[in-house]
């Protein structure tokens, strides 16, 4: 980062700018919407930061029956935003429409720090399209 605040890395010699971070933001059950968007964002050439811990995704190895505490829960959604902290803007995987309490949270952090938030799919019928145009 320079000193006025911009990213910027230095690639062969030369300085060029950072591509912009973001931070995917949702239920851990619609990991194959967490897949996806991983792989979209990244071929946009976006540096993606994404949850850690599938908690909620049936067929996840290291997600299903494993759970975690209460405790542990609070921990893992401070965790997460701090990776909001990290990011330029948040992509909320709103699949279905459904955004729970966590991510709602989330949103709320992403909002006070001025952030910019792209929703998956449309958040209400004047918005015609979702993160990728689709």
């Amino acid at each position: 980062m320079t000193k006025n605040g911009e990213r910027r890395v230095l690639i062969t010699g030369n300085f060029v700018d950072m591509p912009r971070i973001v931070c995917l933001c949702g239920s851990t059950r619609f990991k194959d919407a967490f897949d996806e968007a991983s792989y979209m964002e990244t071929m946009a050439g976006r540096i993606v930061l994404s949850v850690g811990f599938m908690m909620h995704a049936a067929g996840n190895k290291h997600g299903e029956g494993i759970g975690a505490t209460p405790e542990q829960k609070v921990a893992l959604d401070e965790l997460h935003k701090r990776k909001i902290d990290l990011a330029d803007e948040v992509l909320v995987l709103n699949v279905g429409g459904y955004v729970g309490e966590s991510t709602r949270s989330e949103i709320k952090y992403a909002e006070r720090l001025n952030m910019l938030i792209r929703y998956l799919e449309p958040r209400d019928q004047s918005e015609r399209r979702g993160a990728w145009g689709k």
